[in-house]
């Protein structure tokens, strides 16, 4: 079990991070090809990665050079997933880059007396071999990773979307009560069961920083150095995949003035109740033109307990943009 313990400052210093952290993402999405769990809920990128990484060819580099540095274990390094990631791609690896010699030694000791590690990572504190670990993780992430960024930054708005409406209503304690099925908030103590070890974070006025991941299943991570800053990386809620429905309604029909008030609710993020109040129609009214505008590829739905959040893809932020229906 792992345990952070908040003082009244901590609630005031909790952050979501606004932008996918890419080094994250890269570590999670590794542990995602080492097992079959949660499968289904990846099942469209599994179809392209390993494809992508053939391609590309990287699969010997994936393989032999990066797998080992992000086993699905206790511990992989806490240089690896430096907080400048939430900045970009380039910004985490640039910090990869100058990760003080002493810590890449210590952390890959680490590393190798935890789950093992190949003798060539003891070499990472060379420039040369970190210059070569930022090119595999730069050619990992355009291959696997790049072509489902409009997905994944689609989930993270709706994930920050709904952080917001928690905000508004039971504060940053209701924002720390719903964050997942493995993350429990006693006040003043966050616990995540199971973890993989058992160990207790006082945060002692610095905060949380959280860190919402598209690839992350299940299971939150946080880094192993207390001594650095406290972040929890944590899963989004997954729904089954399913495949766009070819008979999806016209355009035209879609700008309807109910279907277009409750496209226009679902720029900001709305619940059924809510977009049915701004449509002026019944909850089971707007149920049934928020599936008609899901099946169309123009908004998303998630479910959160009793709640179900409705917000924009990309496609239907266009058409709010450029459709009668905004103007």
């Amino acid at each position: 079990m792992l345990r952070f313990h908040f003082t009244s400052e901590d609630l005031t210093r909790v952050t979501v991070a606004t932008e996918p952290h890419a080094l994250w993402e890269i570590a999670a999405s590794l542990h995602r090809l080492q097992t079959r769990e949660g499968r289904w809920a990846y099942a469209p990128w599994f179809r392209t990665a390993r494809d992508s990484l053939r391609l590309a060819g990287l699969e010997r580099t994936v393989k032999t050079f990066l797998l080992p540095l992000f086993p699905r274990a206790s511990y992989f390094p806490d240089f690896l997933t430096p907080p400048e990631g939430t900045q970009g791609l380039e910004a985490g690896l640039e910090a990869v880059m100058a990760t003080p010699c002493e810590r890449v030694a210590r952390e890959v000791d680490a590393l190798n007396r935890t789950v093992g590690a190949p003798a060539w990572t003891r070499r990472l504190t060379e420039s040369d071999l970190r210059e070569q670990l930022v090119g595999a993780l730069r050619a990992y992430h355009r291959a696997a990773i790049a072509p489902h960024e409009e997905c994944i930054q689609e989930r993270l708005h709706a994930e920050r979307v709904r952080h917001a409406h928690t905000l508004f209503q039971a504060g940053t304690e209701g924002l720390l009560a719903g964050l997942g099925p493995t993350i429990h908030w006693r006040p003043p103590v966050l616990e995540i069961d199971p973890y993989p070890d058992h160990r207790d974070v006082h945060l002692d006025g610095q905060g949380l920083l959280l860190i919402p991941s598209h690839f992350c299943w299940q299971a939150p991570i946080a880094l192993a150095d207390p001594g650095l800053p406290s972040v929890l990386l944590y899963p989004l809620h997954h729904l089954p995949t399913t495949t766009p429905r070819a008979d999806s309604p016209p355009l035209n029909v879609l700008l309807g003035p109910t279907r277009a008030a409750i496209l226009r609710a679902s720029a900001t993020g709305s619940t059924t109740t809510e977009a049915a109040r701004r449509a002026g129609v019944t909850p089971t009214t707007a149920s049934h033109h928020t599936a008609v505008l899901r099946d169309s590829g123009l908004i998303t739905s998630h479910r959160h307990a009793n709640t179900v959040l409705h917000t924009l893809t990309p496609l239907g932020a266009a058409l709010l943009r450029t459709g009668p229906g905004d103007r």
